[in-house]
């Protein structure tokens, strides 16, 4: 079994995840921890549990032969430079969602992953998810038959309570509803609903709430998907909601249909007024502390022993994400479908 040193760019709250989320995988150990911010070394390694090196610039850390694996938890303005630059000093990738703020930097991300022959994970965690892997199992099985219209949601007000509101609330910082968060249920949507894209229509507004005032970009999006084979899917992102948090499913087929943890079947012998329910951890809460991180690094590591691109969030799923994202949010601003 191969072991893989990370260094962790960027000591805050999703870093406090992603740290005993390595450390709890059969191969990946954190050893370094690079922040803006000075950190004590030796707090760090008695809080998590590993000898942890600290620095305070990426440059330096990027220097150290022993690290294999860097996790880019920094803020998503600065992940492009960060993802390149480790990249080019040939380390292995996780990036925290979103990729970059652009296509373009999508794009140069890509390139200098494949340049250097390193593999990268992004962190769409939710398809790793108790709630997903069962959705897709339901599908995979023929109970719901050939899904035609799919829409998967994301309700998450991020206000004044949420320490990144702060600058989530920017538009150089948090981009869009899609990017800083509704990107999740789209590519939950597509994880769904199989097949290629061909063009993307949306719209986008703002509550008038003055809790959501400071964001400098429309906080509610609702994005239509037309694939090359004539179905429809949908994603709404609001992050300026005021309601728990909910991440809504609802799948339609030829054979059934499913709703968050419920479906029907034409299939089985089941009464045609009551859903049957699945039972399965939901993904109910926008805490990165009870996100599915360690059963997605475990598949990235284990990827990387077998020198493969990681399944399901690798690099190649994530950049098809990204361009309909870019896609939609292109589409909200000028008012007309967009091509792929």
């Amino acid at each position: 079994m191969k072991h893989f040193n990370v260094g962790i760019i960027g000591y805050g709250w999703v870093a406090t995840a992603h740290i005993p989320a390595i450390n709890d995988t059969r191969q990946g150990v954190v050893s370094a921890v690079c922040s803006s911010r000075p950190q004590d070394p030796d707090l760090l390694s008695s809080k998590y549990g590993s000898a942890i090196s600290t620095y305070t610039s990426v440059d330096a850390m990027l220097e150290d032969p022993s690290i294999n694996v860097v996790s880019i938890c920094s803020f998503p303005q600065d992940h492009a430079d960060q993802a390149v630059k480790a990249a080019k000093a040939g380390k292995h990738l996780i990036i925290e969602k979103p990729l970059a703020l652009s296509w373009p930097d999508c794009e140069r991300i890509e390139k200098a992953v494949r340049d250097a022959g390193v593999q990268a994970c992004i962190c769409f965690e939710g398809r790793y998810s108790g709630q997903f892997q069962s959705t897709r199992a339901v599908i995979d099985s023929g109970l719901l038959g050939t899904i035609h219209y799919g829409e998967v949601d994301y309700y998450h007000g991020i206000g004044p309570w949420y320490g990144q509101f702060r600058w989530n609330i920017k538009e150089d910082a948090g981009g869009s509803a899609l990017l800083t968060a509704g990107c999740h249920a789209l590519d939950a949507l597509l994880l769904c609903m199989d097949g290629e894209v061909e063009s993307v229509t949306s719209l986008s507004t703002k509550s008038s709430s003055p809790i959501f005032e400071p964001y400098e970009y429309k906080t509610t999006s609702v994005t239509l998907l037309r694939f090359k084979d004539g179905r429809i899917g949908k994603c709404a992102a609001v992050v300026d909601c005021l309601q728990p948090y909910y991440f809504h499913t609802h799948l339609c087929g030829s054979e059934g249909s499913l709703l968050d943890n419920k479906f029907h079947s034409n299939k089985l012998q089941s009464n045609k007024a009551a859903w049957s329910e699945l039972s399965m951890k939901m993904m109910d809460s926008g805490d990165v502390s009870d996100h599915p991180y360690t059963a997605q690094f475990q598949a990235f590591f284990d990827a990387l022993e077998r020198n493969e691109e990681m399944p399901l969030t690798g690099l190649t799923h994530a950049m098809r994400t990204h361009r309909i994202i870019f896609a939609a949010d292109a589409s909200a601003k000028s008012g007309q479908p967009v091509k792929l």
